[in-house]
């Protein structure tokens, strides 16, 4: 899931003219961090059968999260790195879903727009 914010660059020049950019890139370094901190706090699994077997979380996926910064501070990146996480997010049809990744992200969007917003004014 990914939020994405398109700046043009009559835009973007009228941001570093009212002195917004440097705020901005604070603001989604911030969010991302936050976001990070939630998805980590939700990343807490149930363990599943895997042939009559009972698999116990390891917290692989908990501790795989990362950010990432991007495009100079403009773009952070936070996700799972493990390559079954969307089986824990999405569920499969053995297995129930257990979303870590957007409930976070729904929690910490408006927190970041109102973040902005702020800049605004």
């Amino acid at each position: 899931m990914t939020l994405q914010i398109k700046i043009d660059d009559s835009l973007f020049k009228a941001l570093d003219k009212a002195n917004l950019a440097s705020g901005i890139k604070r603001e989604v370094t911030r969010s991302g961090a936050n976001l990070q901190r939630e998805m980590m706090r939700k990343a807490t699994f149930k363990g599943h059968y895997n042939g009559g077997r009972f698999i116990r979380p390891t917290g692989a996926t908990k501790r795989s999260i990362t950010l990432i910064k991007k495009d100079g501070g403009y773009t952070v990146v936070v996700k799972p790195e493990t390559e079954y996480s969307p089986f824990l997010e999405y569920g499969t049809r053995y297995m129930s879903s257990q979303p870590f990744v957007r409930p976070s992200f729904l929690k910490q969007k408006p927190y970041f727009l109102e973040g902005i917003y702020k800049l605004m004014k």
